[in-house]
């Protein structure tokens, strides 16, 4: 792993395999680079794939105080000119992380060739607000353990508890998050949606969806993909965390849909 400093932050980085093509791996809230472990192998054979913890998120700088989505966007921008990356690249990301290539894709459009969305977490709606808010508050008062068992039975419920090792590592990397950090990404869904983005999108995208998602259902994802035009739309017999869930049905769906790009 490397770490680099950009865009008034230090990040934690991976580039992995090589090729014409360049695909960045964005992690959920509450996740890490690592999140992506069990993808990877399957998408860096025949492309370079760079995977990194976000602001606030795994061994990256924490965040004091508040954060945007144009500091997350710019941070990737900033990343990919540190490490010479030029011309355009796809975006795979899962919630939060979805909704950071989006916001990358609409703010650097020259750059975006295509999107892979999970679940995306564009932002909260009205009603949701104030919950979002609580939730932030009780992480920074209480730590992660203080909404670890509510958060985790709707993002990884028992359905997909395939391998109880694997659940009972991320539980524990989960535990481990910096509460301010994570408490400011919950305030930034709060403060600003940018749902009316999905319209702006201008790169060929595919949208899937968790089946057992009790976050983000295909019931709320699929009218959302339907913003974006031309996307097309894939239910996954997975979760919220569907990466680390079923890390299988993910790296098909990212290859299957830059393959048929020629990407």
């Amino acid at each position: 792993m490397n770490w680099i400093e950009v865009n008034g932050t230090s990040l934690r980085y991976e580039v992995s395999g090589s090729g014409p093509t360049t695909l960045v791996l964005v992690h959920e809230m509450g996740g890490t680079l690592d999140s992506w472990d069990q993808v990877l192998p399957a998408l860096n054979n025949s492309r370079r794939v760079l995977r990194y913890d976000t602001r606030g998120a795994g061994l990256s700088e924490k965040t004091k105080g508040s954060v945007t989505w144009n500091q997350m966007a710019d941070d990737l921008a900033g990343l990919l000119d540190a490490l010479g990356i030029t011309g355009k690249v796809a975006l795979a990301g899962i919630a939060v992380g979805a909704a950071i290539a989006v916001h990358f894709a609409v703010r650097y459009p020259d750059r975006a060739a295509a999107l892979v969305l999970h679940g995306p977490a564009v932002g909260v709606s009205e009603d949701r607000r104030q919950a979002t808010l609580d939730r932030a508050a009780s992480v920074e008062a209480g730590g992660m353990r203080a909404v670890v068992e509510t958060s985790l039975a709707n993002s990884y419920p028992p359905v997909v508890r395939h391998n109880q090792a694997v659940f009972a590592e991320f539980r524990a990397r989960w535990l481990a998050n910096d509460p301010e950090s994570f408490g400011a990404i919950n305030r930034m869904l709060a403060a600003e949606n940018i749902e009316h983005e999905l319209a702006k999108i201008g790169c060929p995208t595919l949208v899937t969806a968790g089946r057992h998602d009790g976050l983000r259902p295909p019931s709320i994802i699929e009218p959302m993909s339907k913003q974006i035009p031309g996307a097309q739309f894939l239910e996954l017999n997975s979760g919220h965390f569907a990466s680390i869930q079923t890390p299988g049905l993910v790296a098909q769906a990212i290859h299957s849909f830059l393959h048929a790009m020629k990407y």
